[in-house]
């Protein structure tokens, strides 16, 4: 009986040091300025032009994380990949008018067009149906009384007079004026939908449009057009003033109308960086560790280096990821598995990132939290109280589990000592920063997150955002922080919880 006690305790003991965590500082110390400045100047500089997401130098930018990735014996995060691919869109224009009774109206002198919505189509139509507003919901239907099916509809901008854009299009996610349009024509059955604006005539913006993901549709809407009061008043003759004026009427408009519209759809590519690191006896759980790599690219010949949005947060993951792999060199490997995801995408809207979460390399209900590093290089100038060259603006600590705010608090207590500054957390935060950036997604799929970031400055999206005025010291004593507390979740016992309701 003695002998199985005393194996016991030995047992016990055993798993007890196997347990304890072990001291982070040495490996936080491969975290340098001099690297991450290193790291910085290719990054945000001119071979990469920008990075802006599907383009050349966004490939570039991608091959050489992978790259970093590879050196440090990471694995790749997505199966035998180290990238994640996902189709981009994006259109160019070739030709857009409008006939109407035989008079040609051109683009940008009396029309414009939605160039990712459209489609190309030649509509011919012999009646137009005016739609007043073209509103139809619970709080005003213009289209009472009017068959629209299969119709072009013409309707009038913005909103009725003396009726708030909050009473119109109540949805639960509310639309713009301008989509609760779209969406009632298509509701009602149009093929078009000419918009009465003003502002014409137009300067031409080119004749490639915004890139954007959804190429594959479920159903497409109705052809668009904002249009100029003569190609109204060739439609309405001489009700033109009672149509625009307080009290429009709906009604139906015999009118012999052409609509032609035609593009060219390029289905271009972008990626996530995946590089992964298993950990040991909690290898199935997942630490993320997350940056965005893209930026605005090039407008013309000039180059927007976007060297803190988010070239700071880029080669913090790189750094970071060194640190771990000399952990794990060292027999300190984390116990649970580390995955350094780099975003594009991030700019045009958190794309990466959403694809990612839609469809995760391991699931998200093993992944304890993602810490996510945007813009940590610069001093925020609007900051007028504590130390301006030792604090981390941390959002999103206590929007989904009890547990991640006081880890947070305690890990920089005892390692970094910056100020945390909870401004960009307030749920009233007029800049919405915590839902600007990549945790978001994680977020919306209940992973606890939390947001590194140093403000706006004002050289944020501008060609001016250069390698040059960033502060490598406080960048290290920010990706540090990062670290230790990444350190913190990969090797403490249990999970983060769960336990705060999704807002």
């Amino acid at each position: 009986m003695l002998k199985s006690l005393l194996l016991l305790s030995l047992l016990i003991t055993t798993v007890v040091r196997a347990q304890k965590i072990a001291d982070p500082r040495p490996f936080a110390a491969a975290i340098t300025a001099a690297d991450l400045q290193k790291h910085l100047y290719i990054v945000a500089g001119k071979d990469f032009e920008g990075r802006e997401t599907a383009t050349p130098g966004q490939r570039k930018a991608a091959a050489y994380i992978e790259d970093h990735f590879r050196s440090l014996g990471l694995l790749p995060g997505n199966k035998s990949s180290y990238q994640m691919f996902y189709p981009v869109f994006q259109d160019s224009l070739l030709n857009a008018s409008i006939e109407v009774n035989g008079e040609h109206f051109q683009l940008n002198e009396d029309l414009a067009v939605n160039l990712s919505a459209d489609y190309t189509a030649t509509l011919l139509g012999s009646e137009v149906v005016f739609a007043g507003y073209g509103f139809s919901d619970s709080s005003r239907d213009d289209y009472k009384g009017l068959d629209a099916r299969g119709r072009i509809v013409l309707v009038l901008n913005g909103n009725p007079p003396g009726q708030p854009a909050s009473s119109i299009a109540a949805t639960p996610r509310r639309v713009s004026p301008l989509n609760a349009k779209v969406q009632a024509a298509q509701k009602n059955g149009a093929v078009a939908l000419l918009i009465l604006q003003s502002g014409f005539p137009r300067r031409s913006f080119g004749s490639k449009g915004n890139m954007y993901l959804d190429g594959y549709r479920t159903a497409n809407g109705p052809e668009v057009y904002m249009i100029s009061d003569k190609i109204a008043k060739a439609i309405l003759g001489a009700d033109y003033g009672e149509a625009t004026g307080n009290n429009p009427q709906s009604r139906s408009y015999t009118v012999n109308t052409k609509l032609e519209f035609s593009k060219n759809t390029t289905e271009l590519q972008s990626s996530d960086v995946l590089g992964f690191l298993e950990g040991t006896d909690l290898k199935d759980q997942l630490v993320v560790i997350s940056a965005h790599y893209d930026h605005l690219g090039k407008r013309d010949t000039v180059i927007y280096y976007g060297a803190d949005d988010d070239g700071s947060g880029t080669v913090s993951v790189l750094e970071l990821a060194q640190a771990f792999a000399k952990a794990r060199a060292a027999g300190k490997g984390p116990r649970r598995s580390i995955l350094f995801l780099a975003n594009s995408g991030e700019e045009k809207g958190l794309w990466g990132s959403e694809y990612y979460t839609d469809h995760p390399s391991y699931p998200l209900e093993n992944t304890t939290v993602d810490l996510n590093i945007d813009m940590i290089g610069r001093i925020d100038p609007n900051r007028k109280h504590g130390d301006s060259t030792n604090y981390v603006y941390v959002v999103g600590d206590d929007k989904l589990s009890s547990d991640l705010k006081p880890i947070s608090e305690t890990t920089n207590k005892k390692y970094t000592k910056l100020e945390l500054d909870y401004k960009f957390n307030d749920p009233n935060d007029p800049e919405r920063i915590y839902y600007r950036s990549d945790h978001f997604n994680f977020a919306r799929k209940g992973v606890p997150i939390i947001f590194y970031f140093d403000g706006i400055h004002k050289d944020y999206h501008r060609p001016t955002d250069t390698p040059d005025k960033i502060n490598y010291d406080i960048l290290e004593k920010r990706a540090r922080l990062v670290f230790f507390t990444a350190w913190d979740m990969a090797n403490r016992n249990e999970m983060l919880k769960r336990d705060i309701p999704l807002k």
